[in-house]
């Protein structure tokens, strides 16, 4: 490996290869899957010559949350026990916490299986943590069972999620539903929560919509979502951890992707009392932990 060269590991297991950094990240770059009939499809957007960073948040693969997920504002970080602020790393305040700015040490790994581990140990703020990623392919899909466990000497909030981003094409649906949603206010700030009758705006598996920026926190969601891309004859099948019922979905105008992101709360749930009333962060005692998976399984339509 040459100066500047970022390391990459290969998971292979079957008909799906996965690409890993964990030194960015830990984040997951890529993951492919070759159908019964030969032909090769990306499961996570992943452009040509994306290459990952630190810098800001990647728009591709999928990579961990922690230790809260999405946006704590103004870098507020406050649970009604207690309040502190954290390092900024947006406009907004601080979003999707350290994990993804961090590198990530290798514990394990075999052909299609590794460990990865990021711990925080020093900082302004009171966040010390230990956060693992345990990536498996098998011979349906990819599993990932993260999570993060607390080594302050005192309880603190946390939050847990992941980031995937899906390919998404003009004729690309999608299907969920969940019990209700954040009302926002401006820029994602949660004004209060509106239940759905109808199990919300994807129950009946519409073509998402790419005329204007999509942007959900539902609150409720049954744990399964289904994206179907009939051009490509792809069907993609997220499924996550019971606690993990707090997904966001997102996409700006005219996106080629979309995201389901499963999180263990709400956008603003760090921040904002409107989030945190109706999906707080757990609060975790000096040595415990909070876990949580996703698992994406493809097939074809």
């Amino acid at each position: 490996m040459t100066p500047g060269e970022i390391a990459m590991l290969e998971l292979s297991t079957g008909p799906f290869t996965a690409r890993i950094v964990p030194e960015i990240g830990g984040i997951v770059t890529g993951l492919e899957w070759r159908a019964p009939d030969g032909k090769r499809h990306k499961l996570l957007h992943a452009p040509n010559g994306a290459v990952p960073t630190t810098a800001h948040s990647n728009m591709f693969g999928t990579w961990l949350m922690v230790p809260f997920a999405n946006r704590a504002f103004d870098c507020l970080i406050d649970d009604g026990e207690r309040a502190f602020t954290v390092p900024a790393n947006d406009r907004s305040g601080n979003i999707h916490g350290f994990g993804r700015q961090s590198a990530w040490t290798v514990l394990g790994m075999t052909q299609g299986h590794t460990v990865l581990e990021h711990r925080r140990t020093e900082g302004p703020d009171p966040y010390r943590y230990r956060a693992t990623q345990d990536i498996t392919l098998d011979d349906a899909g990819m599993t990932i069972t993260m999570a993060v466990t607390n080594e302050a000497d005192t309880a603190l909030p946390y939050g847990i999620g992941h980031h995937p981003w899906f390919p998404c094409a003009p004729d690309t649906r999608l299907g969920m539903t969940a019990a209700g949603a954040l009302v926002f206010g401006e820029a994602f700030r949660a004004t209060g929560s509106a239940l759905f009758s109808d199990g919300g705006p994807y129950a009946d598996k519409p073509v998402f919509a790419r005329e204007h920026e999509t942007a959900w926190s539902l609150l409720g969601w049954n744990g399964v979502a289904r994206i179907e891309t009939p051009s490509t004859g792809l069907a993609i099948t997220l499924t996550a951890s019971e606690n993990f019922s707090f997904p966001v979905v997102w996409a700006p105008l005219g996106a080629d992707f979309l995201c389901v992101e499963p999180q263990s709360h709400a956008i603003g749930s760090p921040s904002e009392a409107a989030a945190r009333a109706v999906s707080p962060l757990t609060r975790l005692q000096p040595g415990e932990t909070l876990e949580g998976w996703l698992r994406i399984v493809p097939e074809t339509l």
